[in-house]
Order: structure tokens, then sequence, then C-alpha cells
């Protein structure tokens, strides 16, 4: 009988890991369906009305899924930002010189630039509304500490292949080029075409002075 329960007692815990992969996958896709709109409108004049109707999802699918907006947010951009920390890696796993490593990164700094602006619009105003709402802040300052680690692959790639280490510490670092993308980003979002290509130019100058 003890040997039949403990049997039970497994096959519930099975079910129970199951139920939630499920329920975390199908948050996932909600998510995704999400960022479109949340990319477009931001934080303050997105509700959960407005993206369920912008997308293949009832109102009411995602009010199951998410406790509020706030909560569908979050998982937004944990789930986008979770991509975003890896862009640069095989970049620094292939780089065989500080050339081609600076070129790479700026070929992927471009791209994400041009093509994910909206995006990362959103990180920003997703991070400025942490000062005020105590409900992101987890978030986005896991978030942060996970893009200033991909800063600091970089730069310690960066240094290596000159036998350095760098110059300065990883939160001095990433504060420098994170204020260089959002300064460029709103520029390009304003539809300054120099914006890119001035940032790529910074960069350049920028990395060997740094690491």
């Amino acid at each position: 009988m003890a040997r039949q329960a403990t049997g039970a007692a497994k096959r519930e815990a099975v079910a129970e890991i199951v139920r939630d992969d499920k329920f975390n996958a199908r948050r996932i896709e909600l998510a995704e369906a999400a960022l479109e709109t949340l990319g477009e409108l931001g934080f303050a004049r997105t509700s959960l009305r407005e993206i369920a109707q912008n997308s293949a999802f009832t109102h009411g699918v995602f009010h199951y899924y998410f406790s509020d907006k706030l909560d569908l947010i979050c998982c937004c951009v944990r789930h986008y930002k979770a991509k975003c920390v890896t862009r640069y890696d095989e970049v620094v796993a292939t780089a065989t010189s500080r050339d081609e490593l600076t070129e790479g990164f700026l070929a992927k700094l471009a791209a994400t630039l041009q093509n994910e602006a909206r995006m990362h619009r959103l990180w920003y105003d997703l991070r400025a509304q942490a000062m005020f709402e105590a409900a992101f802040r987890k978030d986005v300052l896991e978030i942060d500490k996970s893009l200033e680690a991909m800063i600091w692959r970089i730069a310690s790639r960066h240094a290596e292949f000159a036998g350095k280490r760098p110059a300065s510490s990883p939160a001095a670092l990433y504060a420098l080029f994170d204020g260089l993308f959002q300064s460029a980003l709103l520029r390009h979002l304003a539809g300054d075409r120099t914006a890119i290509p001035e940032l790529l130019d910074e960069v350049r100058r920028l990395l060997p002075t740094v690491c």
C-alpha cells in the first residue's frame, strides 16, 4: 500500500511539472504576441484589452495567464532580453583577433538598433518605470545585470587578445556602452540617419581605450 501511495505521489508530482511547463509556455506565447503592441505604444498607453485587440488571443485569455498588465510586461521583457543577452556570444566565441571581434560586435550592434528599435525602446521605458513602480524593480535589476555581463564578455575578450584586462569595472563599462546605445536609439527613432554610423564610429574608437 505504501509503495502504491509513493508511486501515486510521484505521478502527481510529474503531472504538476508538466502543467507548470505548459502554463509557462503559454505565457511566453502570449508575451511574444504582446511585444509588438507594447513596443509600438509603450507601457503607459497600453492595456490588456488593447494588447488582445492587436493579437489572435482574447482579453479573457490574457487575464487567465497574467494577473495584470505589470505581470504581462515583466514576462515580455524578461523573454525578449533573455534572447538579447546571448546576441554577441557567437562573435565572442568565434573571433580570432581584436579587429574581427570589433567588427562582429559592431555589425550585431547596428542590426539590433536598426531592426529592433521598438523593443529596445520598450526596455528603456520599463527601466524608467521601475523608478516609480516597485513591481518592476527586481526584474529590471536582474536584466541590467545580465546585460552588464554581456558587455563584460565582449570587453574581456577584446582585452585578452592584447594580453590585458579591461581598464574599468563591469558596471562602469556597461553604463558607458548603454548610455551611448540609448542616445543613438533616441536619435534613430527621431529619424537621424547618422545615429547608427556615428555610434559605430564611437564604439570603434572607444574599445581600445577601455579594453
